[in-house]
């Protein structure tokens, strides 16, 4: 399936597929603790914000149709923490496990490790998510931890697990202050 598969910036007008994507793992899922599905308009501007900001945002597609997304943007908003990111990984429902989310994620931090950044935090909805974390591991990520019962989605308590893996020279050296 990697032959088929382009990875570009997302664009404004793929905020209705992206929603469409992401609405999905809103109403039925739990990786993501939203628990309404943003609009096409709201994911355009969560989208713009970041991307003004100097995150990458990417899409995947398939013959011209988005099938994933993924981007990083602030880990915390404290100026400690500007040298770390936060990725999202989305793929549709339909193609899952054939290899979009790890063209996604490593293309991602690719991205990043072009930028100032030196951490990737992953913070994943449910420690039953096997998917996400196998992808993330596979990409280089490590875990750190488990937050415990810390959201209540779907009538039951939610984990989240935390995995990290380092950007470009990680913390071997100080962070690039241009």
């Amino acid at each position: 399936m990697h032959s088929d598969v382009v990875i570009r910036h997302a664009q404004s007008t793929d905020g209705e597929s992206i929603a469409k994507i992401y609405a999905v793992e809103v109403l039925t899922g739990l990786a993501s603790f939203e628990t309404v599905p943003p609009t096409a308009t709201e994911i355009a501007q969560r989208r713009k914000n970041l991307v003004e900001a100097g995150y990458p945002y990417l899409v995947a597609t398939i013959d011209n149709v988005v099938v994933g997304f993924a981007y990083a943007g602030p880990y915390r908003a404290r100026p400690a923490y500007q040298n770390s990111v936060e990725n999202s990984v989305y793929i549709d429902a339909n193609i899952r496990k054939r290899g979009v989310g790890i063209l996604l994620l490593t293309n991602l931090i690719q991205a990043c490790e072009k930028g100032p950044w030196r951490q990737m935090i992953a913070v994943i909805g449910d420690s039953a998510n096997a998917g996400s974390v196998a992808l993330h591991a596979k990409a280089g990520f490590r875990m750190v931890g488990t937050i415990e019962a810390v959201g209540y989605k779907h009538n039951q308590w939610v984990d989240t697990v935390i995995m990290q893996r380092a950007l470009g020279e990680g913390a071997s050296t100080a962070p690039d202050t241009r």
